[in-house]
């Protein structure tokens, strides 16, 4: 049973952290009560502890006297993984977890805080020629320790993986204090059970993450991208399974389907092909021309074997940006078919891709929303909206959700997942058992129990 705070838990928090670095006021308890959700559950305290230690005394003290501690770094998750939905502490990490420790060359590492921003991380690496590639959307404010936590993706995962795909080590502080190291910097190591990979996507629920060890890789000197328009979504789809097993791997596979391609055009008015059933975006990289010149072909032909009726290469950085202007904005712009947007990011093998986009379109139909698409075609990541013009209407917004479930049983049924990058957390939770049987969350359960026997962290998330 979680316990809620008095006067003296915030005095002897104050104790361990300090007078400035723990606060119960109402400004502190409403900004750290949301996330990308738009969900409000405020926390009866906000904690910002300032090292490792600090992390340690705070996580001891609660589990002691059974409080609940939701470990936070941006809050830019889209599932309410950071929200304190069972009250207690945000134990705030992007005030003093935010360093970059270390950056080794010789052996193609780095050794970072949970507070770090992708897009910083991934700046200070490309200065000495390295390459730090997982890139989600949220990249110029969530935090890696966020991006490991939720197991992030982004547009480069067709060719290099997600963050799981780089991650070495970690230390992290589990909730009676203790603090572990899992993994190792060496390339190989079979030691022991994988205590790094159970962490990587647990959302907070097993440890608290405070310090994390990345792979790095060099820079591919070159890059190119190009654009693929085709008449019908069902010839995209296959144009994208059909090449990716053909031996070709460009950097990013990205599609929208028609009313995506619609609602940026209404948006930003860009000269894009509002007759087309869908594009593709791709993107190559390589340290030489003619690789890219030869990887680009390849790709046009394939598009074209599969129904492609225009391909069109950028010439230079300007048209590589305004053929990428339609996938970056597309979440904004469809916000045009209703006020409330349900997003979800289910996966499928790719080669089930078609089948999901045509179950999609009869769900559509079926429950009179507009549900534009778009996403990680290159990894079988698609983003569903199903778009709620007036959510207000209970009954209208029952019937989203309705179909968001729908659309879960699809993915599942097509051997596909519930997410794909951007976790389960609150959104997600009652849709578990649909992916998993009994004895596979009961399992969830066990390992949760060995790892926080009072359920103080993150409570109530995943479907636990």
């Amino acid at each position: 049973m979680i316990a809620p705070l008095d006067s003296a838990h915030i005095r002897a928090l104050k104790n361990i952290v300090g007078e400035e670095n723990c606060y119960d006021d109402t400004a502190h308890r409403i900004a750290y009560c949301y996330d990308a959700t738009r969900e409000r559950y405020e926390p009866q305290a906000v904690v910002y502890p300032r090292d490792e230690r600090d992390v340690s005394e705070v996580l001891k003290y609660c589990n002691t006297h059974k409080i609940a501690v939701i470990p936070r770094g941006a809050g830019s998750g889209f599932t309410g993984g950071a929200l304190p939905a069972n009250g207690g502490i945000v134990l705030a990490l992007e005030k003093y977890f935010n360093q970059i420790l270390e950056i080794d060359e010789k052996n193609l590492i780095a050794r970072v805080q949970p507070g770090v921003v992708n897009k910083h991380f991934q700046n200070e690496v490309e200065k000495r020629g390295l390459f730090y590639p997982p890139d989600p959307a949220s990249q110029e404010y969530s935090t890696l320790g966020g991006n490991v936590s939720e197991n992030a993706g982004g547009m480069r995962a067709a060719k290099y993986g997600i963050t799981k795909d780089y991650v070495m080590a970690l230390r992290a502080v589990l909730p009676n204090g203790d603090i572990i190291k899992a993994g190792k910097k060496t390339i190989k190591d079979v030691a022991g059970y994988n205590i790094a990979g159970i962490l990587i996507a647990s959302e907070g629920t097993l440890a608290v993450i405070t310090e994390i060890t990345l792979k790095l890789i060099a820079k591919p000197k070159l890059r190119q991208s190009a654009m693929g328009v085709f008449a019908t979504i069902n010839d995209a789809m296959n144009a994208v399974y059909k090449t990716m097993a053909s031996g070709i791997t460009p950097v990013a596979m990205e599609f929208l389907d028609n009313l995506s391609i619609c609602a940026v055009e209404e948006r930003f008015s860009k000269g894009l092909p509002t007759n087309a059933g869908a594009i593709l975006i791709t993107q190559v990289d390589g340290d030489m021309q003619e690789v890219l010149d030869y990887q680009l072909a390849q790709l046009e032909q394939k598009f074209k074997e599969n129904g492609c009726i225009d391909f069109k290469k950028a010439k230079n950085t300007q048209e590589e940006e305004d053929l990428w202007f339609a996938r970056r904005n597309a979440s904004q712009s469809i916000t045009i078919y209703g006020k409330k947007k349900l997003n979800e990011d289910i996966t499928v093998p790719r080669s089930r891709l078609p089948e999901l986009l045509e179950h999609i379109n009869r769900l559509s139909q079926q429950y009179d929303f507009k549900i534009p698409c778009f996403g990680h075609t290159g990894d079988g990541n698609v983003h569903t909206n199903v778009m709620v013009p007036n959510p207000d209407d209970p009954e209208e917004l029952a019937r989203g959700y309705a179909c968001i479930e729908e659309i879960f049983k699809v993915a599942v049924d097509l051997e596909g997942t519930l997410s794909g990058e951007h976790g389960i957390g609150l959104a997600k939770a009652p849709f578990m058992p649909l992916a998993f049987s009994e004895e596979e969350m009961n399992l969830f359960r066990v390992i949760k129990h060995a790892f926080d026997p009072n359920n103080i962290l993150n409570p109530g998330k995943m479907g636990l």
